[in-house]
């Protein structure tokens, strides 16, 4: 890939090296050449060469261009784009066509950003190695037979795998980092409300994110400037002022910490605990402060996000219901097996899993005994990390405690996946 950044992209479009048309070109080259990772759901061929054929005439015309004139972005199955299909990895929603487009998007568009399709993801982003996905598992560019991690996987793989230059992917725990670790890459997951989620299709309301992954932290910096901000269609969204995240620049010596007592714990990978110690060794040669700091909570956090997660999950998902819109079970009657039927068959086995899991801990008589306490509990584990971060200017840690797992690996092992995210969902 001879301009793997948005800089390197634009000088080269700006000397005239490379048009955009030829740049969309050899993406869609890529992508043609790359089907057998399973990376895309829909390619927006057509779309993206008249795009790029009208961006180049203007740049021939002096005419004025956005900030991200020439950028090929993929969007993740999840994220709204009027006109475009958009099936959050789903046979429930496999026919469905969003009626307008995600602010975050157009907020990118806006800058000429030219979107070369939307990208395979686990469906309704449940998971964590893309293998949960109707349209089947998106696989590592560098080593097929492993996953790309997820729920973000076909995102970063359109990365990775040099299909485009910046993906727009989403993160309800570590959908983004964990992905983006997997596949080499930087993945940002923001503040909660630092951008809009007006056109993300929900998982779980109170955790969903939008989030970038890129090769270069300069180019996730210069989305995040782009498309954070206060939106009318999300009052989540705060009018808070936006940095100018693409000038921003660290100077100075940092206090890190880490949780030792995870370093010395079998839960990790020893690649991982080497990995890990090298970092630590490194950054204090660089002359920062690095300290281990005990955190006591690790062991409640996967039950607690997945208490929370499944019950927004099932209150989101209800309004999938074979009636509005989406699937309809072609074998149904009546209204009740329309709803039954319907649902069966149009969600898939781990979606309907979370489901089942997040209408019990919400049911009668159980409300209090797990939904009451894990808010309870999220609230205790999020007062330890901030007093943390309250003496410290980063928390060090590694995103997953395993390496990519083979592809099927864990299918029949749901527990195991879960556990497979408990550092970026602690993080």
């Amino acid at each position: 890939m001879p301009h793997p950044t948005i800089a390197t992209t634009q000088a080269a479009l700006a000397t005239g090296e490379v048009t955009t048309q030829q740049l969309v070109e050899r993406y869609l080259a890529a992508i043609g050449e790359q089907r057998y990772l399973n990376i895309y759901v829909e390619v927006y061929a057509d779309g993206a060469l008249d795009q790029a054929k009208e961006q180049d005439g203007r740049r021939r015309a002096g005419s004025k261009l956005g900030r991200l004139a020439g950028v090929v972005i993929s969007i993740k199955d999840v994220i709204c784009y009027a006109g475009h299909g958009v099936s959050a990895g789903s046979a429930i929603l496999e026919e469905f066509v969003s009626p307008y487009t995600a602010t975050a998007l157009q907020r990118l568009i806006d800058e000429d950003a030219i979107v070369i399709g939307r990208t395979n993801c686990d469906e309704f982003a449940m998971g964590s190695g893309n293998e949960n996905s109707h349209y089947g598992p998106t696989r590592n560019a560098a080593d097929p037979a492993r996953v790309p991690g997820g729920s973000s996987g076909g995102a970063a793989v359109s990365v990775q795998a040099g299909t485009c230059l910046l993906s727009v992917g989403s993160s309800t725990g570590g959908s983004v980092r964990q992905p983006a670790s997997f596949c080499g890459l930087y993945g940002f997951k923001p503040t909660y409300g630092r951008i809009s989620r007006h056109g993300l299709i929900a998982y779980g309301s109170s955790f969903d994110q939008i989030g970038l992954l890129a090769h270069d932290p300069a180019d996730i910096a210069l989305g995040l400037e782009i498309i954070a901000g206060a939106d009318n269609y999300d009052a989540t969204a705060p009018n808070r002022p936006i940095p100018l995240y693409s000038k921003a620049k660290s100077e100075g010596p940092k206090r890190l910490a880490y949780f030792g007592d995870l370093l010395e714990g079998e839960g990790a990978d020893p690649a991982i605990r080497t990995a890990t110690r090298q970092a630590i060794e490194g950054y204090r040669a660089a002359g920062h402060i690095v300290e281990s700091v005990t955190f006591d909570y690790f062991d409640y956090v996967v039950p607690t996000y997945y208490v929370l997660t499944t019950a927004e999950a099932s209150s989101n998902l209800s309004r999938y219901d074979g009636m509005r819109y989406g699937y309809r079970s072609p074998e149904a009657d009546t209204l009740e097996e329309t709803y039954r039927m319907s649902r069966s068959e149009g969600f898939g086995t781990e979606v309907q899993r979370r489901i089942l899991l997040g209408t019990f801990v919400l049911s009668s008589g159980y409300y209090d005994a797990f939904y009451g306490k894990a808010q309870r509990a999220r609230r205790v584990i999020q007062e330890q990390l901030r007093g943390i971060l309250a003496d410290h200017d980063f928390i060090l840690m590694p995103v997953s405690p395993s390496l990519p797992w083979y592809v099927g690996e864990q299918l029949d092992d749901p527990v195991a996946n879960y556990l497979a995210d408990i550092l970026h969902r602690a993080g």
